[in-house]
């Protein structure tokens, strides 16, 4: 049996790898051509598309020229060229025509090639006054023939396509001046960009004119002699722009495909070049196909066969291996079935034992992390409350202020409407509903800040956020007569976190602060917030003597606190260190370079602000 499948495995291996050589020898040139074909087909047509385009654009403005000289007013400014009234009302009606034309200029030349009037007139620079005898499409209107020429402009320095037409005062065969339309192509050319093929247009000298790749601008892909510069120079058609010779190598292949390879700065590639001239316009236009993706679909069509030829070997070998092992097999599958129930049964009862073992477990950890989970959010409500028994002094002083003022203004009002001075009585009621409502905004952010929390998070508006935690640490800033200086930024981000806990974080941070500044000189806290990508960075300054490294690595742990005793029980950067870790943030305290505490917050940046209705300001 060994004997038999050793044999005929060697035989299959062998004629397996003679088949993929050939498939690599001769399937390689066959592909190529094939997927080449393929290439210049669609070449061809976007070649079609784009000399259609080209030939629609210049049709379009083609017999503009010879309608506007046959216009009475252009031949009566040829015949009076000094006439300064009708060189002025023929610049501005130029302007008007090339507007609605939506040409790029349009401007009158007299014999001597010097333009009289143009359509920017108004701008600088202007045609006026410049002379472009030089220029082609001028000497063959003036010539009486058709002027066509393609140029980059010399004074604005903008390529275009110029048609000019003689101007006959008389109707006669005099020509007195010549009429020139240039249109603008960069509106075909920008639709050329993208794709696996480049277009360009060469001239007569096969310079590179137009393309949609702007590093080929001015550019040639054939040798640059002297005799092609000498006649771009004659005719200016480049102005002063130096012309470079493209690094490239031509092949042609035995099917008759044109391949040019061409070299930048982002390395060689090799086109497929497909060719059609315009001789209307004395254009060539060409269109480059990358031949990357060719070269891709003969490898993958290489590999595919060679692929298929292994995987028919290989079942070719698997039917052969399964024809000498047959019986062989049929005897060790029973023995391997009896053994594989036995240890099916062993394995089984092994697993329900496992199963049930791991039930346990995860019940029990899913109870120690719901009791967890209840013993943080006890730490932060006693935290919250631990700050509020703080502010009660502060807070009573608050209250009474208000509480006074307002029985002074009321008692001023029953004076006053005895008097009948109703008017100043009114403005004192109303001074006492600001009293109120100073009141009641005190409460509300107290009732706010010790009510317990919902565990949902959605977006916060850090501004809001900021307002209500100064309601709350108010009279802490004032006992401690320090100043908290907020920057949030032109545009106060919006943080996902919860609005009562976030507040709880900052009411923490910027009390610490105001504890380390207590009776320093420098008494000021900043409080900053600025968006960076797809994170909100929040940070709190002071200038008191910092967190010593001694203590750096303890200062989030539960009751610990470098304050005197009855001053704090040690949880708020613990408890506001899990509050940010629950938003999926960092809190991080490190020292300022010129000395004191830095406090960083990072959280998610989100995109809507939360309101009062959010699912942790709800009652």
């Amino acid at each position: 049996m060994k004997r038999f499948w050793r044999r005929h495995s060697i035989i299959l291996a062998v004629a397996a790898g003679v088949l993929c050589l050939l498939i690599a020898s001769f399937g390689n040139r066959t592909a190529t051509a094939v997927y080449l074909d393929q290439a210049a087909a669609r070449g061809a047509n976007t070649l079609g598309l784009a000399v259609t385009a080209l030939r629609g654009q210049l049709a379009r403005y083609e017999k503009l020229p010879e309608l506007i000289a046959d216009y009475k007013d252009i031949r009566d400014l040829v015949a009076n060229p000094g006439d300064g009234a009708r060189v002025a009302a023929m610049n501005r009606h130029l302007k008007a025509v090339n507007a609605l034309l939506e040409s790029s200029d349009i401007y009158v030349m007299l014999p001597d090639g010097l333009t009289l009037a143009a359509s920017n007139y108004d701008q600088t620079p202007t045609f006026i006054g410049e002379n472009f005898s030089y220029r082609p499409y001028f000497f063959d209107a003036l010539a009486g023939g058709k002027g066509r020429f393609f140029a980059l402009g010399t004074t604005s320095l903008k390529r275009g396509y110029y048609f000019g037409a003689p101007i006959r005062p008389n109707g006669g065969e005099t020509v007195m001046g010549v009429v020139v339309v240039k249109i603008d192509v960069d509106a075909i050319e920008s639709a050329w960009r993208g794709g696996d093929y480049e277009i360009v247009v060469t001239d007569p000298e096969g310079i590179i004119f137009m393309t949609g790749r702007p590093d080929w601008l001015f550019t040639t892909l054939q040798p640059l002699t002297e005799d092609r510069l000498a006649r771009t120079a004659v005719t200016r058609r480049y102005a002063e722009t130096p012309l470079v010779e493209l690094p490239a190598t031509r092949l042609r292949t035995a099917d008759g495909h044109d391949l040019i390879s061409i070299s930048d700065r982002g390395g060689t590639r090799q086109y497929l070049t497909v060719t059609e001239a315009m001789p209307e316009a004395d254009w060539t236009v060409k269109v480059l196909l990358d031949t990357a993706s060719v070269r891709t679909q003969v490898l993958t069509t290489i590999a595919a066969l060679v692929l298929l030829v292994a995987l028919a070997a290989m079942g070719a070998a698997v039917w052969l291996q399964r024809r000498a092992r047959l019986a062989e097999r049929l005897q060790v599958q029973r023995e391997a079935q009896e053994e594989l129930e036995r240890r099916v049964a062993e394995r089984t009862a092994d697993l329900a034992e496992v199963n049930r073992l791991l039930k346990d477990e995860v019940a029990e950890r899913r109870a120690t992390e719901r009791a967890l989970r209840k013993t943080q959010s006890d730490l932060v409500q006693a935290g919250k409350l631990a700050a509020l028994g703080q502010m009660s002094a502060a807070l009573s002083h608050e209250l009474n202020q208000p509480l006074a003022a307002a029985r002074t203004y009321a008692d001023n009002a029953g004076i006053l409407i005895e008097r009948g001075r109703i008017d100043e009585a009114r403005e004192t009621v109303g001074r006492i509903a600001s009293l109120v409502d100073r009141m009641a905004s005190i409460g509300k952010h107290l009732r706010n800040f010790a009510r317990k929390p919902n565990q949902k998070l959605g977006p916060v508006a850090l501004d809001e956020a900021v307002r209500d935690t100064l309601e709350i640490v108010a009279w802490r800033l004032k006992a401690a007569d320090a100043e908290l200086v907020v920057d949030l930024g032109p545009a106060p981000p919006v943080v996902h976190a919860g609005s009562v806990r976030l507040q709880q974080v900052l009411v923490n941070i910027v009390s610490n602060a105001a504890d380390a500044v207590e009776g320093l000189p420098d008494r000021r806290i900043e409080l900053r917030a600025r968006q960076e990508g797809d994170r909100v960075l929040i940070t709190v300054a002071d200038r008191g003597p910092g967190v010593p490294e001694a203590i750096a690595e303890r200062i989030f742990d539960p009751f610990f606190s470098t304050k005197g005793v009855g001053k704090g029980l040690g949880l708020g950067l613990s408890i506001s260190y899990n509050i940010v870790k629950d938003f999926g943030g960092s809190l991080t305290v490190g020292r300022r370079p010129d000395g004191g505490a830095l406090v960083s917050i990072a959280l998610d940046a989100a995109h809507a602000p939360a309101r009062e209705t959010s699912h942790e300001a709800a009652a």
